[in-house]
């Protein structure tokens, strides 16, 4: 549990950082607080609570960095970026980035997906969409949720997470 909350930790600091740096232009801070007992439980009732919430996403990403398959949360959060790109040169750049990261042969990131979805892929960058990543997201997505998303709710970290603290006699007033 002390490895997971190095690395809980870590992750949350890295985001903090990068979202300081981007709230100080929104004029906004967010906060990271662990989750009550009772928020971290609804992570258990659909993978999208647990994608939704920003701690969530961080205990999943660091579950994920200790099965070493990070790459796939990394690749679907990259999609949602790209997804609400607007810009068709940027389309573009985002679109041959997330190829080379995750998608040719020997990508640095190269996720499982099949070889029928990498030749669509590298034939749909070619004139960049907003869905031309889709299907690899989507069996990303399923991947997730069927394999990992399970062993996580299984974690002892996500166990200790929903654990309520025990109430303390001094707090009891006795």
């Amino acid at each position: 549990i002390k490895d997971w909350k190095t690395r809980l930790s870590y992750f949350l600091q890295n985001s903090s950082n990068s979202n300081k740096r981007k709230s100080k232009k929104a004029g906004k801070h967010r906060n990271y607080f662990r989750p009550s007992p009772e928020e971290a439980q609804l992570w258990s009732e659909a993978f999208d609570e647990l994608l939704a919430n920003k701690y969530g996403l961080a205990a999943f990403r660091a579950f994920l960095k200790s099965e070493f398959c990070e790459e796939n949360i990394e690749f679907w959060l990259a999609c949602e970026d790209f997804k609400k790109t607007k810009s068709p040169q940027k389309l573009t750049l985002k679109a041959k980035k997330i190829y080379n990261d995750f998608i040719e042969k020997e990508a640095p990131k190269e996720i499982n997906i099949d070889f029928q979805t990498k030749n669509m892929i590298a034939q749909n960058i070619q004139e960049a969409t907003h869905t031309c990543f889709s299907v690899a997201q989507k069996r990303v997505y399923s991947l997730m949720e069927n394999n990992s998303y399970p062993r996580f709710l299984e974690s002892e970290f996500y166990q200790e997470l929903c654990k309520k603290a025990p109430i303390s006699r001094a707090a009891q007033g006795t």
